[in-house]
């Protein structure tokens, strides 16, 4: 069921299987008959390492997602609530078993509590305020940081993580990828090279450290499977983020959205066949998105140009394998194709559901709307016209065209300025807040607080970066790439340039005066077994043989886009590069997403 997660030289279904494990001490705690009563933001992710079939067979009857109104009607002998620790999600537990005991029905219930990753002592502490901590039978933890999307990505799936900690200063999003980094070695091995850049980063690997010290299992195990870890804080590249993907799953991502490898589109455009379910009630026909459908896995991280001849290469083969004679063949031969009938029979239902995605993305690229906002960002990625208002911008909010959208393209102008012009940014302000209303200026103070809008510095360090690291291609070769340009059709993302050049000779030390342009420190460590610690030149036996490839963990803090992990895999297919990626990050972000974080809801 999750043999997609396995290939690499690091195996991700050892993550899954550990998440299990988990799960089945949590599920088999208790007998009898259980209802799981989910955090929302949990029940999508906890699909990837458990099937509801599998639950099933644990006893587990009802799934509800935590919601402020109690559930009625619950009739099992016990409740299992599964919630991220958080204030307000104690209170709606409160509600709930408050609303249980008010029944007192004949069969009384038992009550457990689970906090996913770690318990907390302040949530615990609002249970009994609430008066329910001495209902609960019993509290425990769901030790899963990572959920395995695919065998090269973890997720950790916190929403707002970059939002926390620019705006509202909560920093427990370090303190939780930290664990996830210790989980992770404790899996496949000590990672004893650490590079990165930023200072959510250098602090998440000073908690990891510690961590480390103080768990002496993590140090004193042997090199894993992994050689090198790069951790990246989100701030060092704003850009990247806001640029418009142009990989086949990065426009599906940003279109219509993926939610833990699913995908929901307009039910009327499909047909109900394998693959995917229709939802009767949304409209909605869903779909699974991962490696283990081989067209998709070939698709993905494709430019969507070149989308369109991989579908009738994969329509031309299915004619000719239809049309062929099977008169003259012997009994062997039809017996073999007899057993290819399902694959052939799964090759036509995959190749009819992508195509009629590539047209309904097809319709939408293809917009006059999608075409004029591309052609802005792409003017400022190649640094045109950043020092004065754009009359894009002021046509579309005389138009009262989406906030967000007004909002993207001033963004991606003060990132490529490296800050707007005070007189510019003023006038912008005025403008949003005659059209918007004087709310939007609770928006916009959001935006400078995480580095988006701001006022114009002395040195231009995008510009700068631009030109040093060829971050943008005058030439763009969309269909048959030679560079990660070919993702967003005319830039590279300048966190996944970052890593190219470590790749090359000298590696993190040659982006020295590159990094230093960048906010926040640089840093550089060496991670020892116990026994090596007084020996330092140790580390050249623990690098991998040349015609090994090398795995490098690429760790996002803030969260990546998939045309970023796209521009990775393209990197890792380079055979002089000779390296395997697994990227780890704390959510799956998109342009949209990651703006509407900021965005105050009026």
């Amino acid at each position: 069921m999750f043999t997609h997660l396995s290939g690499g030289r690091a195996n991700i279904q050892l993550i899954q299987e550990a998440a299990v494990r988990e799960l089945v001490e949590i599920l088999d705690r208790c007998e009898g008959t259980k209802a799981i009563i989910w955090d929302e933001s949990l029940g999508g992710p906890v699909g990837l390492v458990a099937r509801y079939t599998f639950l099933k067979e644990h006893h587990v009857t009802k799934m509800y997602p935590l919601r402020p109104e109690p559930w009625t009607d619950i009739d099992v002998k016990n409740i299992i609530f599964i919630t991220r620790p958080n204030q307000t999600l104690m209170d709606y537990i409160a509600n709930n078993i408050h609303e249980e005991e008010r029944k007192k029905k004949i069969s009384r219930k038992e009550y457990y509590l689970y906090f996913l990753p770690k318990k907390s002592f302040l949530c615990e502490k609002r249970l009994q305020v609430k008066g329910v901590h001495g209902s609960l039978a019993h509290i425990g933890e769901f030790r899963c940081d990572f959920f395995p999307f695919d065998n090269d990505l973890l997720s950790m799936e916190l929403k707002d993580a970059y939002r926390d900690l620019y705006l509202e200063g909560d920093t427990s999003s370090l303190h939780q990828s930290a664990c996830a980094l210790i989980a992770l070695q404790k899996l496949f091995g000590r990672i004893p090279k650490v590079y990165g850049k930023g200072s959510c980063a250098q602090r998440v690997w000073e908690l990891t450290k510690t961590m480390a010290d103080e768990d002496e299992t993590v140090l004193n195990s042997d090199k894993g499977v992994v050689d090198q870890m790069i951790i990246l804080d989100r701030s060092i590249d704003l850009m990247s983020v806001l640029a418009t993907q142009l990989t086949y799953e990065g426009l599906i991502d940003e279109i219509f959205g993926i939610n833990n490898t699913t995908v929901n589109l307009p039910s009327e455009t499909f047909n109900t066949g394998e693959g995917f379910t229709v939802e009767r009630n949304t409209e909605k026909s869903q779909f699974i998105l991962n490696s283990k459908e081989q067209l998709y896995a070939e698709l993905r991280d494709k430019n969507f140009n070149a989308v369109g001849a991989v579908l009738s290469r994969l329509a031309k083969s299915i004619r000719s394998r239809a049309n062929e004679n099977h008169g003259e063949k012997s009994i062997q031969e039809l017996k073999k194709f007899v057993e290819s009938l399902p694959h052939i029979k799964a090759n036509e239902q995959s190749l009819a559901t992508h195509t009629k995605i590539a047209e309904l993305i097809k319709e939408v690229i293809s917009s006059d709307s999608f075409l004029d906002e591309l052609g802005c960002e792409q003017e400022f990625m190649m640094c045109a016209d950043v020092d004065k208002p754009n009359p894009f911008i002021e046509d579309l909010i005389a138009k009262q065209a989406p906030l967000r959208n007004v909002l993207r393209l001033m963004c991606m102008q003060s990132i490529a300025g490296s800050g707007l012009k005070p007189k510019v940014l003023e006038y912008y302000k005025r403008e949003l807040v005659q059209v918007y209303g004087l709310s939007t200026l609770l928006t916009i103070g959001n935006l400078e607080k995480a580095g988006l809008l701001k006022p114009q510095t002395g040195t231009r360090t995008y510009a700068v970066l631009r030109k040093t690291l060829n971050l943008t291609a005058e030439n763009p070769e969309e269909v048959s790439p030679k560079d990660i340009t070919y993702v967003h059709s005319i830039y590279a993302p300048l966190s996944i340039r970052i890593v190219e050049q470590h790749l090359k000779p000298n590696g993190w030390q040659s982006l020295n005066d590159v990094l230093s342009c960048l906010p926040g420190p640089t840093f550089e460590d060496f991670q020892p077994a116990m026994a090596l610690n007084s020996r330092r030149g140790s580390f050249t036996s623990e690098i991998s043989q040349s015609d090994i490839p090398r795995v490098i963990v690429v760790c996002f803090v803030g969260g990546c886009t998939f045309a970023e992990i796209s521009a990775l895999r393209f990197l890792a297919q380079q055979d002089e590069n000779n390296v395997e990626f697994v990227v780890c990050t704390t959510k799956l972000i998109n342009k949209n997403s990651f703006l509407d974080t900021f965005i105050e809801k009026y």
